[in-house]
């Protein structure tokens, strides 16, 4: 095994209360881990009770343990299906706690209220741009119950097989966004030749048919840029006072969804951030709501302790089979899915994937999963689910926020500067040394945890932050307007 420094320690130091006396045999930088015990080449080596990778070389006691002496190999694992499911005691309805949210006609409840604008294709992003850029703050004074109007842009919507998976991923992400709970209503802007044809997407998801005009124009048929914007501009203040007659009301947290993700991460989010952000998702489940995890290259090598949480076989197999496709899926493009610690994972501590999923799979809680989705696929159990995305922050966030994700719990121990529109995104650190030196991005620090807060007391404080945030709190990247660039729908680079 081997434990993490949580200060930098010179060589020569002696460790001692944890059993036999340890002297440190090189410089270990805090975060990072050294031997308790020595390990043969080949030899397993274990963190969080589970395996993080195999030794290359003869490690001696109080070694430093990092790329230069471990590395994954495969091995077995043992999936035992549903082992771990635990019966949930969610709270009665009228017991739960509340947030001041946005009520839309379905049901559904929204931490924001946008009007989107959405682009079928790169060749209307400038357009879609100008069209938001038009209204102020001073243009939506008026209008106190709307809360921004949202450009939604990609690189992407031609050059694509109709009928293609590039293509689909794309449609369903569009249709996802302009859909959600935080839009109270959307216009789709296109060039008007592309593959991706706006009226595909609005027949393929049924969207719409509330309204009584159609919400989407083409460059092509307006007559250019100019007389785009000009409509756009038209079409927008023609639904603001629609959106704006939705105010906000008490709603039980049982309708929130949250999207858990980190990025960024170092030896400490498996210890302090993302456990407390696991307690927090225990209660939103609890209080009957829920919480979506992604990033399947980021829980690899930790799959096994989700599919004994899997609610029954069934959900179990989904998730391994979203496994083997990103294994296929590294093969074909002659990497491995062990190159995914980042240069800023493996300086803050973090040696191989294996490592990286353990704490990573710790945001996700104890609770049952309970269903698997595509990406950008409407999540429609309550509880604990998983949709398949990449582990890439911007196209990550954008499937699970298209999936319906309403609020983002964003996990950092390197400082992760992400935002997302129209779903805030709540920026916690792993230490508190980076909270500090961050502040201004920052939203929560969870680093007090290493120095003695109680977990539990912690993760109660961040549920009364995302509470607060739900209710209409800016978070620290809002405040800064952060989070239109990070609208990318994944592309898995069929462009012909």
């Amino acid at each position: 095994g081997v434990a993490i420094a949580r200060q930098p320690i010179a060589p020569d130091t002696l460790i001692t209360g944890a059993g036999t006396p340890i002297t440190i045999r090189q410089f270990i930088a805090s975060g990072h881990k050294f031997a308790l015990k020595a390990a043969a080449p080949g030899e397993p080596i274990r963190r969080y009770g589970q395996i993080i990778g195999f030794a290359t070389q003869p490690i001696q006691s109080g070694d430093h343990v990092h790329l230069h002496n471990l590395a994954v190999s495969d091995f077995g694992r043992d999936y035992a299906f549903s082992s771990d499911v635990r019966p949930v005691e969610v709270v009665p309805e009228t017991e739960r706690r509340t947030f001041m949210g946005y009520k839309r006609a379905d049901g559904r409840v929204g931490t924001r209220n946008t009007i989107a604008v959405i682009a079928s294709v790169n060749c209307s992003a400038h357009t879609i741009r100008e069209i938001a850029a038009y209204f102020t703050p001073e243009r939506l004074a008026a209008y106190p119950n709307v809360d921004g109007i949202v450009p939604l842009t990609h690189g992407s919507g031609c050059g694509l097989r109709v009928g293609g998976e590039d293509l689909t991923l794309l449609q369903r992400t569009m249709a996802g966004m302009a859909r959600h709970a935080n839009v109270g209503a959307y216009l789709m802007v296109g060039l008007g030749c592309e593959t991706n044809q706006i009226q595909d997407v609005l027949a393929n998801y049924q969207l719409d048919g509330t309204l009584n005009f159609a919400p989407h124009l083409t460059i092509q048929e307006q007559g250019g840029i100019r007389k785009t914007v000009h409509a756009g501009i038209e079409m927008i203040e023609r639904l603001l006072p629609i959106v704006n007659a939705t105010p906000r009301t008490p709603q039980p947290i049982s309708e929130l969804v949250v999207a858990l993700k980190c990025g960024g991460s170092d030896s400490w989010s498996g210890v302090t951030a993302n456990p407390v952000v696991g307690l927090l998702a225990d209660e939103v489940v609890r209080q009957g709501g829920t919480v979506v995890l992604s990033e399947t290259p980021e829980i690899y090598g930790a799959e096994h302790l989700l599919t004994r949480r899997a609610i029954n076989r069934t959900v179990g197999e989904q998730l391994v089979a979203k496994v083997r496709w990103w294994e296929d899926h590294a093969r074909m493009h002659n990497t491995e899915i062990n190159n995914n610690p980042s240069a800023g994972n493996k300086v803050g501590g973090l040696t191989t994937i294996l490592e990286k999923s353990l704490g990573a799979v710790a945001k996700s809680g104890t609770s049952p999963l309970m269903g698997v989705y595509d990406y950008a696929e409407p999540v429609t159990t309550r509880g604990f689910a998983y949709v398949d995305t990449p582990g890439y922050d911007p196209v990550c966030v954008t499937g699970q926020v298209a999936s319906g994700s309403t609020l983002v719990l964003f996990t950092t121990g390197r400082g992760s500067v992400f935002g997302f529109k129209p779903a805030p995104s709540i920026k916690i650190t792993t230490n508190s040394e980076i909270y500090a030196h961050m502040i201004d991005d920052m939203d929560f620090d969870a680093g007090v945890v290493l120095h003695g807060a109680d977990l539990h007391t912690t993760a109660e404080q961040l549920l009364d932050l995302a509470v607060a945030v739900a209710s209409g709190q800016p978070t620290k990247s809002e405040a800064q307007g952060v989070g239109e660039s990070e609208f990318i729908p994944w592309n898995l680079g069929g462009v012909l």
